[in-house]
């Protein structure tokens, strides 16, 4: 059965109607590429004019195009075998810092449903443009993004309410160190890896 929100393009290549949730689990949504401006913005998973700018890939033929899923996570099968080096603890092999929370996603995908992780989704969403809004110094977006996939909400808005305390009047590089200073206190507590390892 088809996603009822899936449509389809010229050539029959579907466009999801949740572009910022990758099929596989990533959070397009919360990709630097997704908020660049310009002709090299990514348009998410599936997005329009996806096929124009990106190969497709495994997980998108098997589950968007054959299978007519928005999500792997929506699958009777899921988890299949493409996802058996993830089952492997990925994020010792993996320096694609956001890979850490596929599994993660798709099982919540798969106990809760897309509709409540697209909620969950928007809401970090709105998290990292206050985080971009507030405290960027024009080189820190990648971090952000990684850090409001990575961390729990609750997370997010403890260190920009933390950050945000005494900071009036100050330029963006102070405003950008004190709020990696304390998203950095709650990754070290917690041990997430926000970083890429060498």
């Amino acid at each position: 059965m088809l996603w009822p929100y899936l449509e389809v393009k010229v050539k029959e290549r579907p466009v999801k109607s949740c572009p910022a949730v990758g099929c596989c689990g990533l959070d397009c949504g919360l990709c630097p590429r997704y908020y660049t401006a310009g002709p090299s913005r990514c348009p998410g998973c599936c997005g329009p004019d996806f096929y124009n700018k990106h190969p497709s890939c495994s997980y998108i033929t098997c589950c968007v195009v054959k299978k007519g899923l928005e999500s792997c996570g929506q699958c009777k099968e899921f988890p299949c075998l493409k996802f058996k080096p993830w089952l492997k603890d990925a994020e010792k092999h993996d320096s694609f810092l956001t890979h850490q929370k596929i599994l993660k996603n798709l099982a919540f995908i798969k106990k809760r449903g897309l509709k409540e992780f697209v909620e969950q989704q928007s809401e970090r969403i709105g998290l990292l443009n206050a985080m971009l809004k507030g405290f960027d110094d024009g080189r820190s977006k990648s971090y952000y993004c990684v850090a409001a996939a990575v961390m729990e909400t609750g997370e997010l808005k403890e260190a920009i309410s933390e950050a945000g305390k005494g900071l009036a009047g100050t330029g963006p590089k102070e405003k950008a160190a004190a709020f990696r200073c304390a998203i950095d206190k709650i990754a070290a507590k917690k041990k997430y890896i926000l970083r890429l390892r060498k």
